[in-house]
């Protein structure tokens, strides 16, 4: 039994509605087996997700793609009203924290000692452990130097929380920048 496009549209939908997270073609897949129990054709969730984009076009979400998979997300213009619903306030990152990120992420790998020295300040070891607690960062191996300093880069929920499929999808340097420069608050979707 081949399932209509339309159909496995509105059931992938509701698995990325009701998941709350990416999720991979291959665990759509699965997720949206024949009753009889046979997994659905790659392709076919393919097609799936191109015509939920279609459908999703004129409406308040849209499907986005990111390291991790397909997740749904509110657009733009709805996305304050929506956020009054939550209580609590969106969480604040210092500067200090939002620069080490961005050198993390733009000249990955790189070591605490390097991000120091081209901040002209200390690291706090709170700013790394945030990172690294919020799962955007995290240690990929050591230097072979003395001390052995450990090498940051960035990771796939980086990627997720930014809304980005790959590391070469940030926004050029100067543009982030520009956006440091004014002070302005950079928070994550």
């Amino acid at each position: 039994m081949q399932l209509d496009d339309d159909y496995l549209a509105m059931q992938i939908q509701a698995l990325l509605l009701c998941s709350g997270q990416a999720m991979t073609v291959v665990q759509l897949q699965e997720l949206c087996a024949h009753e009889s129990g046979e997994i659905v054709d790659a392709d076919a969730v393919r097609r799936a997700l191109q015509r939920l984009e279609t459908l999703l076009e004129q409406g308040v979400m849209e499907l986005v793609e990111v390291a991790s998979g397909y997740r749904l997300h509110i657009r733009q213009p709805w996305v304050r009203g929506v956020q009054r619903l939550q209580e609590d306030k969106p969480q604040r990152f210092s500067r200090a924290l939002m620069e080490t990120l961005a050198l993390i992420a733009y000249r990955q790998p790189i070591t605490r000692g390097e991000i120091e020295e081209i901040r002209g300040v200390a690291v706090s070891t709170q700013i790394i452990r945030t990172l690294q607690e919020r799962e955007w960062v995290r240690v990929a191996g050591y230097r072979e130097v003395p001390g052995r300093p450990a090498l940051l880069v960035t990771t796939r929920q980086f990627l997720d929380s930014f809304g980005l499929k790959k590391i070469s999808d940030l926004p050029p340097l100067a543009e982030l920048s520009d956006l440091l420069g004014a002070g302005a608050h950079v928070a994550p979707e």
